[in-house]
C-alpha cells in the first residue's frame, strides 16, 4: 500500500493536548440534575465532569439524563448529579497519544476522556467527535476492521495493515516507546478477536476461574514485529478436572490460530498449549518459589520470562496473587537477587577494545551483531531485576525505569544512560524488522555495524557502552566480585 495512503496517519502520533478545544467543563456533585442539563444546554455539549471536592470524580452525560428523565419518582429540582452520575472516571494523561486515547476508548466503550496533568489535576476533555474532527481514520478502522473480523483468514489479511502503519510511524517521527507500545495494542486486538471467534465459531472457550497469561515482551507490552508466542496460563486450585481438560483445548488452538495469523509459536515452547506452563495458582506458586531459591539457569531463564506476566483474557485476579507471591519470595531469598546479577552480566555487548563494535566471527550472521543478545536483553532483565528490589512486578522496562528514578535506585544520570541505550537498540531493531519484512525476508535481530550510518554506528557504539553502565551498577550493588563463581 503506498505511503500516500496513510497522509492522515500522522495525526495518530500527535499528543492529545493537541487536539483540546478549550477548558473543561466540569459542574460540582451537588448541583441538581435541572442545573447539570442547563449547563450541558448553555455549552452545547454531552457530558460534565463531575468534581468531588475539587476532584474529578465521575460523568454525568446526556445518557445518564435520559435515564433520569425516565425514572417518573424523582425531580430534576431536587435530585443532584452525584446520584446518577456515572463514576469511575476514565483518564488519560494529556501527553499520551492518540492511539492511546483511542485504545482506551474502544476498551471501555466510552466517548470521552478526562485528560490529567504530571499532578492529576484536569486539563481538558478528549471525545470521540475530537478524534474524528483529527481526521486519524484509518488505524481507528484498522481496529474496528480487527473486532468485526469473522475468520482467521480475515485476520491474516489485517495483519499486513499493521505493518504499513509501523512503517508510516516511523516516518513520521513516532518514538521507539509508542512504537512498541502501538505495535502491542493492536498484537492484543488480534488476540482477543481470536478468541471470540474461537467460542462463536468453535464453541471453544477459556473455562471460569483460569486466565490467559502473556509473558516476556508480550506481558510487558514491548513487542517488535514479529516477536514469537510466549504464554501461560494460570487457574483456581478448586477447578474440576473437566474445566482443565477445556484449558487445555482451548490452550491448543488458540497457540495455532495465533499461528495462522503470523504469530510465530515460540521456539522454547514457552506457551500455553505447554502442560508446563499451565498450572493452577498453588503450583504457580511452588514452582516459582523453586526457581528463586534454586537459580540455576534453566530457572533464572524462566523466572525471567513469567515475571513479566499479564492478564490478556480471563479472571485478572489471579495475576495480582502471583505478582504479590514473586515479589514475597524475592524478598525471602535474599542470594536471589546477586545471582540473578551474576547471570545478566555474563551476556556482555559486542563490545572490543577501544569500543571497536565486534561482530559474530562465524555462521550465517557472520559479522553482524545481535542487539537482542547483545543489549536488549540484558538491559531488560536487568532493569526487571532493579525493579524487583523496590518492590514491583511486571510493566514496561521505561515504566520501571520511571519507578526506579522516583525511588532514587538510580541517579538521573544513570538513568538518562540506560534509557537512551535500550530506546536505541529497540528503534534499530524495529527498523531491521520493516527493511526485511519489505526485502521478504523474515525479520531477525542482527544488524552489520558496516552497512548503517556513521551516526547509527556511533549511537550503537554508546548504546552497548550503556549496557556495560547497567552491568557496573548491578555489579557494585549486589557485590558481584566477593560471590563465588
Amino acid at each position: 500500500m503506498p505511503y500516500g495512503e496513510f497522509n492522515e496517519e500522522s495525526l495518530f502520533f500527535v499528543k492529545v493536548n493537541s487536539l483540546i478545544k478549550g477548558p473543561a467543563i466540569t459542574c460540582d456533585q451537588h448541583i441538581t440534575v435541572l442545573e447539570a442539563a442547563r449547563l450541558m444546554q448553555e455549552h452545547d455539549i454531552t457530558g460534565l465532569i463531575v468534581l468531588c471536592d475539587g476532584i474529578p470524580g465521575g460523568v454525568y452525560s446526556v445518557r445518564n439524563l435520559r435515564n433520569f428523565v425516565a425514572d417518573a419518582s424523582a425531580r430534576a429540582e431536587d435530585e443532584v448529579v452525584r446520584d446518577y452520575m456515572s463514576s469511575g472516571l476514565i483518564t488519560l494523561n494529556h501527553k499520551a497519544y492518540v492511539f492511546e486515547a483511542i485504545f482506551k476508548m474502544a476498551k471501555h466503550n466510552i466517548h470521552r476522556l478526562a485528560l490529567l496533568d504530571g499532578e492529576g489535576k484536569l486539563v481538558g476533555i478528549l471525545t470521540d467527535t475530537d478524534l474524528l474532527r483529527s481526521r486519524t481514520k484509518t488505524p481507528l478502522y484498522l481496529n474496528q476492521e480487527i473486532e468485526l473480523a469473522q475468520s482467521i483468514e480475515e485476520l491474516r489479511g489485517l495483519s499486513s495493515r499493521l505493518l504499513e502503519t509501523i512503517r508510516f510511524a516511523i516516518k513520521a517521527g513516532a518514538d521507539a516507546r509508542s512504537l512498541v507500545q502501538l505495535i502491542s495494542h493492536f498484537n492484543d486486538s488480534f488476540t482477543l478477536r481470536i478468541i471470540a471467534l474461537l467460542e462463536e465459531q468453535e464453541g471453544i472457550s477459556l473455562p471460569a476461574g483460569a486466565a490467559y497469561l502473556a509473558l516476556g515482551s508480550e506481558g510487558r507490552n514491548e513487542q517488535t514485529l514479529r516477536t514469537d508466542q510466549d504464554s501461560a496460563i494460570v487457574y483456581r486450585d478448586d477447578l474440576p478436572e473437566s474445566a482443565q481438560e477445556g484449558i487445555a483445548r482451548f490452550s491448543a488452538r488458540l497457540v495455532d490460530a495465533l499461528e495462522q495469523v503470523g504469530v510465530p509459536r515460540c521456539p522454547g515452547n514457552t506457551m500455553a498449549s505447554n502442560p508446563q506452563w499451565r498450572h493452577s495458582l498453588s503450583e504457580w506458586k511452588g514452582i516459582v518459589e523453586e526457581w528463586i531459591n534454586t537459580p540455576k539457569p534453566e530457572n533464572t531463564v524462566n523466572f525471567g520470562m513469567f515475571q513479566d506476566l499479564r492478564t490478556l483474557h480471563g479472571d485478572p485476579d489471579l495475576e495480582g496473587e502471583l505478582r504479590q507471591h514473586i515479589i514475597a519470595s524475592v524478598k525471602n531469598c535474599f542470594l536471589f537477587l546477586p545471582h540473578m546479577a551474576r547471570h545478566i552480566v555474563r551476556f556482555t555487548p559486542p563490545l572490543g577494545m577501544f569500543g571497536r563494535i565486534k561482530g559474530e566471527s562465524r555462521g550465517e550472521h557472520r559479522g553482524k551483531v545481535d542487539l537482542k543478545k547483545g543489549g536488549i536483553f540484558a538491559l531488560t532483565v536487568g532493569v526487571s531485576l532493579l525493579a524487583l528490589e523496590a518492590g514491583t512486578v511486571g510493566g514496561s522496562t521505561w515504566s520501571k525505569l520511571d519507578l526506579l528514578g522516583e525511588q532514587k535506585f538510580l541517579s538521573a544520570a544513570e538513568l538518562r544512560v540506560i534509557e537512551e541505550s535500550f530506546t536505541f537498540l529497540v528503534y534499530l531493531r524495529l527498523q531491521r524488522q520493516l527493511r526485511s519484512f519489505s526485502e521478504g525476508k523474515p525479520p531477525g535481530n542482527h544488524v552489520d555495524p558496516l552497512v548503517i550510518s556513521d551516526r547509527e554506528r556511533e549511537q550503537l557504539r554508546s548504546a552497548l557502552k550503556g549496557v556495560n553502565s547497567l552491568f557496573k551498577i548491578l555489579s557494585d550493588r549486589y557485590r558481584l566480585n566477593s560471590i563465588a563463581r
